[in-house]
């Protein structure tokens, strides 16, 4: 369920345990453990800027000070809540380092559950947190261990970026890392989103969609690369060099899926053929209204009914004949022969009288 970033990126996210966001400890019972919070993702993709389209000068935006009208500098601007006459009252981050909550600087473990009982809905930004000094080793390692070794995860509340947050503990290689969750009454019900109950699924169809996972198989997270964020690298290098921007592909053939058993079939023979399987022929979804095709030697009966239009006359007199055979039992023995010699008839067909 939770997976690592590339090895490569390791050395990277090193570094970045030098600049914590939010410094604190986490309180486990009675034991205290300083820690740093530093983030534990990083956005790789392609940031565009506002240009203006006639002369392509650069957009910006300025702060202003409504009352001056004049730009102000980021150390002149704080932050102030907004009351329903209009009044602002100012906030200072002092006023909510002073809060009264336990959490205001302190991560506070709640208890511990089974990593599966998360639902990931609930997950949100995640950190790593570093222990603060050479004291906080001890209980930040006594703390990992445990969550090791019983298999689950904490979870907790902590307050960042003036909210309080819900959070979810848990160790990361050798790292205690923490997610923030969301509130339960944050996650909007499910009602009304799922298709009508009115359809049903055959054996078969799930038989195929089975087949169809199972030839997909796993798939490695590691191997796996943004290639929007590529395209746009490679289209903004065409461009910088003056040269023709990459083309994009014929959108493939769409259209409405009518036939879900084809498109499964379809489905499972095209996954196997990209892993370089043998891929045994198909054959096409019957329709229960179909009859089935005789096997193995052809009667008579089978060989009229494929015959040539050509061959109309000779079927009439033969069908004639096989009424006679049920009205007549001696005549079976000439119908038979009169059977064979049509069948050898059919080879050439004789000319329609005019």
């Amino acid at each position: 369920m939770w997976a690592l970033g590339p090895d490569r990126h390791r050395s990277e996210r090193c570094v970045l345990l030098v600049r914590s966001i939010w410094n604190g400890a986490i309180s486990f019972g009675l034991v205290s453990i300083p820690i740093k919070l530093v983030n534990a993702t990083e956005s790789h993709s392609v940031s565009f800027r506002q240009i203006h389209l006639e002369d392509g000068g650069r957009i910006r935006y300025r702060k202003v000070c409504e009352l001056e009208e004049r730009e102000v500098t980021q150390g002149e601007i704080g932050k102030a809540y907004e009351d329903a006459d209009g009044t602002m009252i100012p906030i200072t981050d002092d006023d909510l380092a002073a809060l009264p909550i336990p959490t205001a600087k302190t991560i506070e473990i709640e208890g511990f559950v089974p990593a599966d009982s998360v639902d990931p809905l609930q997950v949100d930004a995640a950190y790593y947190l570093a222990a603060n000094g050479v004291p906080a080793a001890k209980p930040y390692t006594l703390l990992r261990e445990a969550l090791k070794r019983s298999g689950k995860v904490a979870i907790c509340k902590f307050a960042l970026r003036g909210r309080e947050r819900l959070g979810m503990l848990r160790v990361v290689d050798d790292v205690l890392a923490i997610h923030g969750l969301l509130w339960p009454d944050e996650i909007r019900t499910t009602e009304g989103v799922a298709p009508d109950t009115g359809v049903t699924v055959r054996d078969k169809e799930l038989d195929l969609a089975d087949a169809l996972m199972e030839t997909l198989g796993e798939v490695d997270l590691e191997s796996l690369h943004d290639d929007y964020r590529e395209a746009v690298e490679e289209l903004i290098a065409a461009k910088a060099s003056g040269e023709e921007p990459p083309s994009a592909p014929a959108p493939a053939p769409g259209g409405k899926v009518l036939d879900l058993m084809a498109a499964l079939e379809k489905s499972v023979r095209e996954a196997k053929e990209s892993r370089g399987e043998e891929v045994a022929e198909v054959a096409p979804m019957r329709s229960r209204s179909t009859p089935k095709q005789p096997t193995g030697k052809k009667s008579t009966a089978a060989t009229k009914k494929t015959a040539a239009p050509s061959a109309a006359p000779t079927k009439k007199s033969t069908a004639k004949k096989t009424t006679a055979k049920k009205s007549t039992a001696a005549k079976s023995t000439t119908k038979k022969t009169t059977a064979k010699k049509t069948t050898t008839k059919k080879t050439t067909p004789r000319k329609r009288p005019a």
